[in-house]
């Protein structure tokens, strides 16, 4: 596995530097919509002092974190995704299923955006610039927590992925899977205690976007204890259990270009 990882990720950096103009505009554009967000949290706090009990530079923090998370969305999901779409329709999944390797690690590592890593610079000093101006400290065992948590959080994005992709297993035109995964993940921009009682459980255990956002932050800044790091490991953990199920049962599923 780790041999054609490496060779995937050559071969996608290769593809990268055969196309440098068009990566440093992609990284312009990413500053440029940024800038944006920064934009819009400095209207809406030029309106509120804070937002769902949290201040400016939680926020600010907390856009660190979902551009982690969305990072590896943008760097792995996207890409592959309409890859896999297409080969489902054409047949060509056949020579997928015929590899000596894990169908589901090919479908995921198989195209890859490198400039994205450009991403988690900027989220990584979105994070430490917010929690510098929330003034809030943190410990070895916050940090650790929460790197549990991130990692945790991403495999929640990604085993939401598994489900809506394994669902072209049954529904052959079935090409939103990437909207719906976007508009989903598009909750955890804010903290989920801006959404009333009954949106704020959705997000946290029914979909749980906000274990991927929120809590990775709020074990950072000390909010949670071990017991709660715990519980929402063990989501992340749940969803990719049941997402590899799904994805089995969609490989079974599946009759060939013959058929």
């Amino acid at each position: 596995m780790l041999k054609l990882f490496t060779a995937f990720l050559k071969i996608n950096i290769q593809m990268t530097l055969a196309y440098r103009a068009e990566t440093l505009t992609h990284i312009l554009l990413n500053l440029m919509w940024l800038g944006w967000e920064l934009l819009s949290l400095s209207i809406i706090f030029g309106n509120t002092a804070t937002l769902g009990g949290w201040g400016p530079g939680q926020l600010i923090a907390l856009l660190g974190v979902f551009r982690l998370v969305n990072t590896l969305m943008a760097a792995l999901i996207w890409p592959n995704t309409e890859k896999f779409n297409s080969s489902i329709r054409d047949g060509s999944w056949d020579y997928a299923l015929l590899q000596p390797v894990n169908s589901l690690f090919l479908v995921s590592f198989s195209r890859m955006v490198i400039w994205r890593v450009w991403d988690l610079v900027l989220a990584a000093i979105l994070t430490i610039v917010g929690l510098s101006m929330s003034g809030g400290g943190t410990t070895l065992l916050n940090l650790l927590g929460f790197l549990a948590l991130a990692v945790s959080g991403m495999l929640i994005i990604y085993s939401l992925w598994i489900v809506l992709i394994a669902l072209t297993f049954w529904f052959t035109k079935f090409d939103n899977n990437v909207t719906i995964l976007q508009a989903l993940l598009d909750a955890g921009r804010y903290p989920a205690t801006v959404y009333p009682l009954w949106l704020r459980l959705i997000v946290t255990f029914v979909v749980p976007i906000a274990v991927a956002t929120t809590v990775p932050l709020q074990a950072l800044r000390g909010d949670l204890n071990g017991l709660q790091v715990l519980l929402y490991l063990v989501i992340g953990a749940a969803s990719f259990f049941f997402a590899s199920r799904i994805w089995k049962a969609g490989i079974r599923k599946y009759s060939g270009a013959s058929s």
